[in-house]
């Protein structure tokens, strides 16, 4: 099994929520971090959606990772703070903002293949 650190960006998320990060065949990945930058002087909120449609033993669904997230005015949010989060193959991240450009998306991975 190898394990490859990897970290994905996204700049000027749109306000419609959309595909970043798709876990690939035959591959678990652990999420080690997801930051949202606010790169305007104005408020704005965020979403994070996780969708699943691993099949196993219990029925996954998709989730919220956080909806609304308040990202101050020129400043990152980490909403993971030390928390990791295990995806399966096929698993997604999704993201909006509230405002069209203004948020950066960075998310840190390891994947495990």
């Amino acid at each position: 099994m190898a394990n490859i650190f990897k970290l994905k960006t996204k700049p000027s998320l749109t306000t419609s929520l959309a595909a970043y990060y798709t876990v690939p065949a035959d591959t678990t990945s652990v999420v080690l971090g997801i930051s949202l930058s606010n790169i305007t002087s104005g408020s704005v909120t965020a979403d994070i959606k996780i969708i699943s449609d691993t099949v196993d033993v219990e029925t996954n669904t998709d989730t919220y990772l956080g909806k609304g997230l308040p990202v101050p005015a020129g400043g990152t949010l980490e909403i993971m703070q030390g928390n990791k989060l295990v995806l399966q193959t096929t698993d997604v991240i999704q993201a909006k903002a509230s405002a069209t450009s203004s948020v950066d998306l960075l998310i840190s991975i390891m994947e495990i293949t």
